[in-house]
């Protein structure tokens, strides 16, 4: 069941559903004994009777079988053999070969690139022994990307090293998953691209919602091994030598995708609410990296009754497309509008560990839930950014007035001040940032806007200040803090009055009168122009030369 969020909550009222999925999973399988020396020797002891026959020559010759096998079997078979070449987008040219059969099942396509693996390099000793050392860097080497049809996960890839130990990675889709489980449960849901536009949101929100159970651990290993060792793995060693040599992969996290799709009544709704979003959030959060892609300009009005479009990739835009993005590290944070009235806001964690909850696959349903409960501190903190207000009329009176804090006594918030004015919008610009952000954070943030020192000592003493003035909370059991979603609001609310609204207004008063006026007015310049004119007159009034 999707864990609501304000900006959620807020738009409920124009929306026909919303959904949480867990998009792209991306699993590292790695042969544990493989990836060190003395594991290594073992299995090929297991492999081949004995270590006389490892060194450089018989390595390159199995990955040279392994290549002349894929190859041979996709002209058997009549499958398409690619090589690409660098930066070749390989999952578009993978759509355009996937078999129209719904009954197809197996390998469809096999693409060839190179990337950088884990390859031994074994040397004689003086004795005779075999000696193992690791190539680094890691060389470039053939990875050999399976296309395959699978009956629950529907497009997987598996992608796979040549070399020994043959590490693999897979590449699977949770909006597939959910569709095809809703077939079988004969759940109406409309599909386009890869998103849910019609039918039962709902359902489609609870079937996703057990991929955060444990028994998606089964799920996932069950069908990384159902096509591994029998139409990967097989062409470097077949099924005898794996099982005699011991060969298992274990596998790990490495790449998980969650979204929330809010799904409008109407892309005009939806073009309003979001566009609005982004006018009022980009400069209070600082949030650089807003990109569109053209098309048409104006979207439906009401749903179209066309039938979707089922699984097909659109490459040019038919509205446009507009990619709020935001980054920490390995943590990116995207809003953007897909299809005609389908917003999408997802979180992905491009290295799993950095998440520190681990990494092993047993641990998957634990990173989707901190995934999720990331995205909801995302959009808690965007929220009050888009919808601000000052709710105290006498905020601008007590925000100078001094703390106290257990027995310390706390100076004030004085946004008079260019210094604490500095602090509060490094604090909006940290805001995004589910994590949330540390002392040193806070002051490179603030320094950024200075031209005077600014150390870390300030930053903490500034803090204070605000922790007194309950703007900023601490995260339990860390060095880490987060600002309260009424501080945002506050905030927010403060800054565009200055910035948006007395600043313009005083900077116009002094000018009686504009140039000729464009033929397009932007209705803020409208408003800022009456009020330009309302205000000399009080100026007049009040005997204030202007």
């Amino acid at each position: 069941m999707t864990q609501r969020d304000d900006f959620s909550s807020y738009c409920e009222e124009l929306l026909d559903g919303v959904y949480d999925c867990v998009d792209r999973i991306i699993l590292n399988g790695y042969f544990a004994s493989g990836s060190y020396g003395g594991g290594f020797r073992t299995w090929w002891r297991q492999l081949t009777g004995g270590d006389e026959t490892l060194d450089e020559e018989h390595l390159k010759r199995m990955a040279g079988r392994f290549s002349r096998r894929v190859r041979a079997f996709a002209l058997e078979h009549n499958i398409g053999l690619i090589d690409c070449g660098v930066g070749e987008p390989k999952h578009e040219l993978a759509q355009k070969h996937r078999p129209q059969d719904p009954t197809f099942r197996g390998v469809f396509l096999i693409l060839v690139a190179k990337a950088p693996a884990l390859v031994w390099q074994a040397h004689k000793t003086k004795t005779g022994a075999p000696h193992l050392e690791r190539k680094k860097p890691w060389p470039f080497v053939n990875h050999y990307h399976f296309h395959i049809i699978d009956p629950q996960w529907g497009h997987l890839t598996i992608k796979m090293s040549g070399h020994p130990p043959f590490g693999v990675q897979i590449m699977l889709n949770g909006h597939e998953w959910v569709d095809r489980l809703a077939r079988k449960r004969t759940i109406s849901l409309e599909k386009e691209g890869n998103c849910f536009v019609g039918g039962a949101i709902q359902a489609a929100d609870q079937l996703a919602d057990t991929l955060r159970a444990k028994r998606a651990i089964g799920q996932l290993a069950a069908v990384c091994d159902r096509w591994i060792y029998s139409s990967c793995l097989c062409f470097g060693l077949d099924l005898e030598e794996q099982r005699r040599s011991g060969f298992r992969y274990q596998y790990s996290c490495y790449q998980i995708e969650y979204s929330r799709n809010l799904l409008f009544h109407s892309g005009a709704m939806l073009d309003e609410v979001y566009q609005g979003l982004i006018d009022r959030s980009r400069r209070l959060l600082s949030l650089p990296r807003i990109k569109t892609i053209l098309g048409y300009k104006h979207r439906p009005y009401r749903t179209a009754r066309t039938r979707p479009r089922l699984e097909r990739i659109v490459t040019h835009a038919d509205h446009d497309l507009t990619i709020f993005k935001v980054q920490f590290g390995a943590l990116i944070l995207k809003i953007y509008d897909k299809g005609a009235r389908l917003l999408r806001i997802e979180v992905t964690a491009h290295d799993a560990k950095k998440l520190r909850i681990g990494k092993r696959l047993d641990k998957f349903p634990a990173l989707v839930t901190a995934l999720r409960q990331m995205l909801c501190e995302f959009l808690n903190a965007l929220h009050p950014a888009h919808i601000s207000y000052l709710d105290d009329q006498r905020i601008l009176d007590t925000l100078p007035l001094p703390t106290q804090r257990g027995a310390r006594r706390l100076a004030g918030v004085d946004l008079a001040k260019q210094r604490m004015r500095a602090v509060t919008q490094a604090l909006l610009t940290l805001t995004p940032n589910p994590q949330g952000f540390t002392i040193k954070e806070l002051a490179a943030a603030t320094r950024r806007q200075l031209t005077s020192p600014y150390t870390t000592r300030n930053a903490a003493y500034d803090l204070a200040k605000l922790r007194g003035k309950t703007f900023v909370d601490r995260i339990a059991n860390s060095r880490r803090y987060r600002t309260t979603p009424d501080a945002i609001r506050t905030l927010a609310a403060l800054f565009i009055l200055r910035e948006h609204v007395i600043k313009p207004v005083i900077a116009g008063v002094g000018k009686p009168r504009l140039a000729r006026p464009p033929k397009c007015i932007h209705p803020i310049d409208q408003h800022y122009e009456a009020l330009c004119h309302e205000m000399r007159r009080t100026f007049e009034t009040l005997r204030l030369a202007a």
